[in-house]
C-alpha cells in the first residue's frame, strides 16, 4: 500500500524470518491513500492462519489473527505463536518484534473450551523446542525484545501475553481485564506473578480479586503501559517506531541488557511459575468452575460453593 496508488504488500511467513518453522505465505493487495502501518490491522488473511508475519527490515509484525473468535487463544494459535517467535529468535537479521491484534481487539484471552478439550484427551499441537510465548520458563524464553500493541479487549491469558513484553504500548479505546476468579478460576499465565511485581500488589489486587476491568490511563498510572495512543492505528505505529529504535542499537547490547535484567528477577519467579500449570488445570475440575461457565451461558449471576 502507498500513498501514490497500488503497491503489492506480501504478508509472508518466509524460511528465513520463520527458520523452516512457519511456510504459509499469504498475500494482499489494495489501492489506499494511508501508509502501509496504519492500514496492517485491516489486511484480510486467511481463516487458517492464526498468527500473521510481516517482515520490516530488521523488525517483523506479528499479528493474532482469530477474529472470529476475539483472537482467543486456542492450542494452534499458541503453538502458531510459539513457531513465529522461535523463527524471529533464531533470525540473526532481526532485532525486535511487534505483536498485535487484527480486528476490533487485541485477544480475549483464552479459548476456555478448547483448553479444557485438550485437557480431556484432545490433540493438541506439539510445542517442544519452541519459544514460550508467556516466557514462563527461562529455558525457552526469547532472547530478544518484544514489543506488545494492544487495544479493544486484552483480557485475561491476553493480558497475560500483554505483561510478558519488554515495552508495551496501547490504543485510548483499550480494556484490560484479569477476571478469572469472578468465573472461579485464577490467572494461570503470570499474571499473578508479573501484574504483582511490575505494578504493586494492591493495584494488581484491586484487578484480580474484584474482576472489574481497566482503561489506558489507569494502566498507565500503574505502570503496565508506557505509551498511550489515540487510536489502534496509531498505536500500531508507535509500536513499530519503538521497534526500529530497538533494532538500530547494538544486538549484543540489547541481549546482554535482558539477560542482566533478568537476573534480577527469575529466581525469584521461577517456582511460582513451575506451579501454574497443575494450579491452572486443578480448577477445571472444580463445582466452582462449571457453576461459571453454566452461568455465563445461561446469562446469570454465578452461585459458588467453594468446591
Amino acid at each position: 500500500m502507498a500513498d501514490d496508488g497500488l503497491e503489492r504488500r506480501t504478508l509472508l511467513k518466509s524460511a528465513a524470518v520463520l527458520a523452516g518453522l512457519v511456510t504459509v505465505a499469504a498475500e494482499a493487495t489494495a489501492q489506499t491513500a494511508a501508509p502501509a502501518a496504519t492500514r496492517l490491522m485491516d489486511v484480510p488473511l486467511a481463516p487458517a492462519n492464526r498468527v500473521t508475519v510481516e517482515r520490516r527490515g530488521p523488525i517483523v509484525l506479528l499479528g493474532l489473527n482469530r477474529t472470529d473468535m476475539f483472537n482467543r487463544f486456542d492450542p494452534e494459535l499458541s503453538h502458531q505463536l510459539a513457531k513465529a517467535l522461535t523463527g524471529f529468535d533464531r533470525d540473526d537479521s532481526l532485532r525486535c518484534a511487534v505483536l498485535f491484534g487484527h480486528g476490533d481487539n487485541f485477544s480475549r484471552g483464552i479459548d476456555v473450551d478448547a483448553h479444557k478439550a485438550s485437557l480431556g484427551g484432545a490433540p493438541v499441537p506439539d510445542n517442544t523446542g519452541l519459544v514460550d510465548p508467556s516466557g514462563k520458563n527461562p529455558a525457552n524464553r526469547i532472547s530478544k525484545p518484544m514489543i506488545v500493541v494492544t487495544h479493544g479487549d486484552c483480557w485475561n491469558a491476553a493480558h497475560e501475553q500483554h505483561l510478558a513484553a519488554d515495552i508495551r504500548v496501547c490504543s485510548a479505546d483499550v480494556r484490560f481485564g484479569q477476571d478469572e476468579a469472578s468465573h472461579a478460576r485464577f490467572p494461570g499465565g503470570g499474571a499473578t506473578i508479573r501484574f504483582v511485581s511490575q505494578c504493586g500488589w494492591g493495584n494488581a489486587m484491586r484487578y484480580m480479586l474484584t474482576g472489574d476491568h481497566w482503561g489506558a490511563q489507569e494502566a498507565y498510572r500503574m505502570g503496565e503501559v508506557q505509551e498511550i495512543a489515540p487510536d489502534k492505528q496509531a498505536a500500531l505505529e508507535a509500536g513499530i517506531r519503538l521497534a526500529n529504535k530497538v533494532a538500530a542499537c547494538g544486538p549484543l547490547g540489547i541481549k546482554t541488557t535482558l539477560v542482566s535484567a533478568h537476573l534480577a528477577i527469575d529466581g525469584a519467579e521461577q517456582e511460582a511459575f513451575a506451579r501454574l500449570g497443575k494450579q491452572y488445570n486443578d480448577l477445571y475440575a472444580t463445582r466452582d468452575f462449571q457453576e461459571g461457565r453454566d452461568a455465563e451461558a445461561q446469562n446469570r449471576p454465578p452461585v459458588y460453593a467453594g468446591r
